[in-house]
């Protein structure tokens, strides 16, 4: 199961992030947009060194190998060039790519390089303002040719219909507004965690 950073401020979010990974999340994705250079190595720093491995890094890159992460992830504009954003050097054992895309055929087209892609939004958002599904994504992914990629269902994904997703084919679930527009950020992880774990095991 993946959880991805709020793009906006969260107060005690290093306290939080801590136990979440504490609890047992394998994937944090740091996404924060409006971040420069310093602002996100700054950030990361916060983060205990035994977690590094645990961190998909979403942009600034070229930080990953002094920072010792080894997870990427690309935007669809930024998947458009690579690998030309891609951070050189990078020869790190156990790397992994990821990328987002928003219909099947996007997703279908992915070359064999992405680890997992996320497909969203699946539900109406939680985080995003009148951001809903165009398309019934469940319906499209009937349509799914590429399996060498790992499909991660992203967009309002919350305890109440990850099992959905799941038995409709996703892979994974991604976790962003359940999380952070929660009073306990932890008891709600926790829940989706008991779910999806009888999925992922």
């Amino acid at each position: 199961m993946i959880v991805i950073t709020n793009p906006f401020f969260i107060e005690d979010e290093t306290q939080i992030l801590h136990s979440l990974l504490e609890e047992g999340l394998y994937s944090l994705h740091i996404r924060n947009p409006h971040f420069s250079e310093v602002e996100m190595a700054k950030f990361i720093h916060q983060i205990k060194l035994e977690f590094r491995t645990n961190l998909v890094l979403h942009s600034h890159h070229q930080l990953a190998e002094d920072l010792g992460i080894e997870r990427f992830h690309f935007s669809e504009k930024d998947r458009k060039e690579f690998p030309a954003r891609f951070p050189k050097p990078c020869r790190f054992k156990s790397e992994s790519i990821s990328t987002s895309t928003h219909s099947i055929e996007d997703f279908n087209s992915l070359e064999t390089k992405f680890n997992y892609a996320f497909l969203s939004p699946v539900f109406k958002s939680i985080s995003k303002e009148n951001y809903s599904p165009q398309k019934d994504l469940f319906e499209e992914i009937k349509s799914r040719k590429n399996h060498k990629t790992k499909m991660v269902a992203l967009g309002g994904i919350d305890s109440g219909n990850i099992q959905k997703a799941f038995e409709n084919g996703f892979d994974d679930v991604a976790l962003l507004g359940t999380i952070w527009k929660n009073e306990n950020p932890l008891k709600q992880f926790k829940l989706c965690q008991k779910i999806a774990l009888t999925y992922l095991q």
